[in-house]
């Protein structure tokens, strides 16, 4: 779908971050913080998830130290399968927008088939590596990287954290997507019922393809109107152009 189209902006989607005890998710490493912000029309909602997780084994030191999440800190917290249902209620079936998505649907999908859960499809991440690797070719981009090229506030970001990550990571998509102005386009809206892929069923959005051009030429009185104050004034420039003046 192009950046363009207004169906887009209406459509829900979820930012997600995950931290944990390392990098093998089909091994021993479990996740241990999972933060995840809504977005409706590409702008927070207000509504988020979060969560601390007990992974139930040590934390490698090396882990610790990216994220400062310690083993005493966590004793108390929740298993994933205490929370996985909230989490999966909370993201439902919508897009998931996630930096580097593989590292983090792979943690997500291996949790959620221990507790004999469906896995999140691949179809459903929109990975923002991949969209700054498009959108800045050359560059860095990290997550660090893309909040110092855009100018977001990242002095809380002293560690990893799973929700401060996704909040942070909720802007750099926007920018991503063009920043403040990107609902601005001189395109025509698609017709609802076109397919949109991952982001979902165009058919419950508005149809604004019999929508009419509101009409910008002047009408007969604002022509008369416009020529008896162009003749008050002394030498007008618009009566070297001829007609132009009465246009």
């Amino acid at each position: 779908m192009s950046l363009a189209d207004p169906r887009l902006f209406a459509h829900r989607l979820v930012v997600l971050d995950t931290e944990t005890t390392g990098l093998d998710a089909l091994g021993d490493d479990r996740v241990v913080e999972i933060g995840a912000v809504e977005l409706i029309g590409c702008l927070p909602s207000g509504r988020e998830f979060h969560s601390y997780l007990n992974p139930g084994r040590a934390m490698p030191a090396a882990a610790e130290r990216v994220h400062g999440l310690s083993d005493a800190f966590l004793a108390d917290k929740p298993t994933f399968a205490e929370i996985a249902g909230d989490l999966v209620s909370f993201l439902g079936d919508s897009s998931l927008v996630i930096h580097n998505a593989a590292f983090d649907i792979g943690f997500l999908n291996a949790e959620l088939l221990r507790c004999g859960l469906a896995p999140v499809t691949w179809d459903r991440a929109l990975c923002t590596v991949e969209l700054a690797r498009r959108r800045l070719p050359g560059a860095r981009h990290s997550l660090d990287a893309l909040c110092e090229r855009y100018a977001i506030d990242r002095s809380a970001r002293v560690r990893h954290g799973a929700l401060l990550d996704a909040q942070l990571l909720a802007r750099v998509y926007l920018e991503l997507l063009g920043g403040a102005q990107i609902c601005l386009s001189l395109t025509p809206p698609v017709a609802s019922g076109q397919a949109q892929g991952a982001l979902g069923d165009a058919a419950a959005l508005p149809d604004y393809s019999g929508r009419q051009p509101p009409a910008h030429a002047p009408t007969p009185a604002e022509r008369e109107a416009h020529a008896a104050f162009i003749a008050r004034l002394r030498d007008p420039l618009w009566a070297t152009a001829g007609a132009g003046g009465a246009a």
